[in-house]
């Protein structure tokens, strides 16, 4: 039963959680960590990891992407990003990194605006490609009905199709919107949209014929939706109702399953376990990927929020440098953070609470027990 809270006599708001504010509870049996799955399969393709790694130009470049998937994960290259908009985008990189506070988002802007190049988005995806790896790209809402083709061309696996909010329902008066239905139905490959973070809205790209759906809205560490625009959605709840949404469209369409991502929020170990047990699959990782070596930020993390043209929602953050990719997703860890060794950390809860797979894991016991760190 939803709680609603009376904010002022002409107003009530429902209780939502973060991750910060709910934890999972040990069971009765116990396994070893060695005995835990922690792998899941989205259309065709068996992921050794529960991890998608974030279209965003501080997370993701093609070798990082490439990396990625030898350590069992899929890297999603940002197809709007620097990497399709320069034949060596190193010294953009660069500039990013060095760019004092005040001037970082104006250096943003002024870079992302140059123009997307279609051959460089080819490049990119069969550079990908030619390494052995699931090959998957997004595009914004916005984008896709520009790249579509080009993106398809390319040999591309998953596509994904991910803004800050993602809805089966676009209303313009000023051009065409994007048939989400349509153009799934249309497409050979799988398609992955989002974000949403309410069950109706989840459940209408479902109907789309999306294979899976990312949850989240202004969750991320770079991005300042919740400043600029007055909305946000906390995580725990997002990602509970949208795995509500999940079961009631596998009843409703006689057994189809639609992957839920949590996208948002999933900055430590702690909040990965605790985005599956709320009912996600999988997770999409941007500022826990930020802190490799060998991520192209440089210890910095931004979105495509942060250089929009007329209202940025976002910004260029320090997330500092911990360890390599492997170390971050694989270990060992030397810091009890959370930051180091995210899959060991999974498999150790799921072994301490009893359950040999994610899919019994999303059945743990979750209390509400807020955590405020000093």
């Amino acid at each position: 039963m939803s709680i609603e809270i009376e904010i002022g006599r002409g107003k009530r708001a429902r209780r939502a959680y973060s991750f910060d504010d709910v934890a999972v509870v040990p069971s009765r049996r116990t396994r070893d960590p060695e005995d835990v799955d922690v792998s899941w399969q989205i259309d065709a393709y068996h992921v050794d990891i529960p991890v998608l790694a974030a279209p965003m130009d501080s997370v993701m470049s093609p070798a990082t992407a490439i990396e990625l998937g030898r350590l069992g994960g899929i890297g999603v290259l940002d197809l709007e990003g620097l990497w399709t908009r320069y034949e060596d985008p190193t010294s953009a990189l660069a500039e990013v990194a060095a760019a004092p506070e005040a001037e970082a988002t104006a250096m943003l802007q002024r870079l992302y605006a140059e123009p997307i190049k279609p051959e460089l988005i080819t490049a990119r995806l069969q550079e990908v490609r030619a390494a052995g790896h699931t090959v998957a790209g997004s595009l914004s809402p916005q984008r896709t009905n520009e790249f579509w083709r080009v993106v398809v061309e390319a040999g591309v696996d998953l596509f994904i199709i991910r803004g800050t909010t993602v809805s089966a329902e676009h209303v313009s008066s000023r051009a065409e919107p994007l048939n989400l239905k349509r153009f799934i139905y249309e497409l050979d490959v799988p398609v992955i949209v989002g974000g949403a973070a309410t069950y109706q809205a989840a459940l209408h790209l479902m109907r789309t014929g999306a294979a899976g759906v990312l949850v989240g809205f202004g969750g991320g560490a770079a991005l300042t939706t919740r400043q600029a625009l007055g909305i946000h959605a906390p995580m725990a709840s997002a990602v509970a109702d949208v795995a509500a949404a999940r079961r009631d469209y596998l009843d409703e369409s006689g057994g189809r399953y639609v992957h839920v991502i949590a996208d948002g929020g999933v900055g430590r170990s702690g909040d990965l376990v605790k985005a599956v047990a709320c009912g996600a699959d999988a997770v999409m990782l941007g500022a826990a990927l930020a802190r490799a070596e060998e991520a192209p930020g440089q210890g910095w993390h931004w979105g495509s929020e942060a250089h929009h043209a007329e209202l940025p929602r976002g910004e260029r953050v320090k997330v500092y440098t911990v360890g390599t990719l492997e170390q971050i997703l694989h270990g060992p860890s030397n810091s009890a953070d959370g930051t180091l060794n995210l899959i060991g950390a999974l498999r150790r809860t799921m072994a301490t609470t009893g359950y040999s797979d994610l899919k019994e894991f999303q059945r743990v016991e979750v209390v509400v027990s807020p955590y405020n760190p000093v």
